[in-house]
């Protein structure tokens, strides 16, 4: 074996080239266009799935419809363009959430990954026996080892059976963040710290279902010598999102990218979430306002995540990351992952991967013994 190769992942099946997943971003950031791209090179492409019906012309009269409907274009129009994996990104806190993963499975994606949640329960419309027969399979993302041993101990308890992989996301990612604010600058928090916890206890579940479960590193990942660093620590793959906005294939607006070409690194900010959970974004003038206590006025069609107090919170965080998905900035802002201040040009997703190979060459070539 050519220790110096970027090694494949295998997931229920499911043989990616590359041990590369792209992160799914919602609400229009990663739909069909940056999903395939990422699949036609070897990875695992995901469609982001929260808030995907804000697209839709009649999302504020038939919101379960439009996201629904919405999703299966999108996954659709993926696989009419790769032949690779494609996934979708669906957060648990979504009111939704089970009917986006029924029109997921029903659509054939590859994977599911969960977030933004436990996924303990499967939906009532996706019995045990039907999940059996479908090639789809969940994937949770967690934060930490306890997280990753009440899913599966709950899972291999009621489904018998346990996920066929993990995504382990530390503190360092964009967008909402499994962690309580003071919690995301402790070391003992760091992804380093957590990926061999998850580890361990993944091998107890390895060793009882008799298969492999990759665990997969995402969170400030942002280069090919970070991928080497986590696949050598027994990560089996890796999750990257704010590096893919800096692709042509991207589904944001231009204006959203530049976002990300000007930012600084003090411009990302860790903010409150009407979700309930701090996240990291781009700080500019309409989350400077929020920050200063200005309500920005609207009208909730629906409460489209289960914990957001609509009636008292300040802003509409569908809305604000549609408006800015679309480049109207003045209206919204940008999650970003820590490292999005590096991202310093826009290349296509081939490029990206290309350039993500040769750093991790030269990473392994580094740590080979001198003779």
């Amino acid at each position: 074996m050519n220790s110096r190769k970027m090694p494949e992942l295998i997931i229920g099946g499911h043989k990616a080239k590359i041990p590369v997943i792209q992160g799914g971003m919602s609400v229009g950031i990663s739909l069909s266009g940056l999903a395939s791209a990422v699949a036609n090179q070897g990875g695992i492409g995901v469609i982001g799935a929260a808030g995907i019906g804000m697209l839709e012309p009649d999302f504020n009269t038939d919101f379960r419809g439009a996201n629904q409907r919405a999703l299966r274009k999108e996954i659709r129009k993926a696989k009419e363009l790769t032949d690779g994996i494609i996934g979708v990104n669906i957060m648990m806190a979504c009111t939704d959430c089970d009917d986006l993963m029924l029109a997921a499975v029903e659509e054939g994606a590859d994977l599911v990954f969960l977030g933004a949640g436990l996924p303990l329960k499967i939906p009532k419309t996706l019995t045990q026996d039907r999940l059996e027969k479908v090639s789809t399979r969940i994937i949770p993302i967690v934060s930490s080892a306890r997280a990753a041993k009440v899913i599966f101990q709950y899972w291999s308890k009621k489904y018998y059976q346990v996920p066929d992989a993990l995504v382990v996301e530390g503190p360092l990612a964009g967008g909402h963040l499994g962690f309580k604010k003071e919690q995301i600058e402790d070391p003992a928090n760091a992804l380093d710290m957590i990926i061999p916890e998850v580890i361990s206890v993944i091998k107890l579940f390895e060793e009882q279902f008799h298969k492999n479960i990759p665990v997969i590193a995402a969170g400030g990942i942002f280069t090919g010598a970070d991928i080497y660093k986590f696949i050598q620590m027994g990560a089996q793959g890796v999750q990257m999102a704010t590096r893919f906005v800096g692709t042509h294939e991207c589904d944001a607006s231009i204006k959203f990218k530049d976002l990300y070409l000007q930012c600084k690194k003090d411009d990302l900010v860790i903010i409150d979430s009407p979700l309930g959970l701090p996240g990291r974004a781009i700080k500019n003038q309409y989350l400077e306002d929020v920050f200063r206590g200005n309500r920005k006025p609207f009208n909730c069609p629906w409460q489209c995540l289960k914990t957001c107090d609509f009636k008292e919170t300040p802003y509409c965080i569908a809305s604000a990351l549609t408006h800015a998905k679309k480049g109207k900035l003045e209206k919204g802002f940008a999650f970003a992952g820590t490292n999005a201040y590096r991202v310093d040009k826009i290349v296509s997703v081939k490029e990206l991967i290309e350039v993500l190979l040769e750093e991790y060459q030269e990473a392994a070539a580094l740590q080979e013994p001198t003779l």
